[in-house]
């Protein structure tokens, strides 16, 4: 039997709904951490949706930028 601790934070509720685990979504498409954060903050739908969504867009930002950065 899990810890409580241990149930809270390996899946939490609000991911429980999905058909695909984010983290095996993110690993089996080999993307980075930022993406797979985008990913994240769109899909939980958690008490405080609008916040969710703008980590993502935030997320976004940094990407865009560091995709300016690289070299052409």
């Amino acid at each position: 039997m899990k810890a409580k601790f241990e149930e809270d934070t390996t899946k939490p509720a609000h991911y429980e709904r999905l058909a695909i685990d984010v983290y095996e979504f993110c690993h089996a498409n080999n993307l980075g951490m930022l993406e797979g954060n985008v990913i994240k903050y769109i899909v939980r739908r958690k008490d405080n949706r609008l916040e969710d969504l703008k980590k993502a867009i935030n997320t976004l930002e940094r990407l865009i930028e560091l995709e300016n950065d690289l070299p052409r």
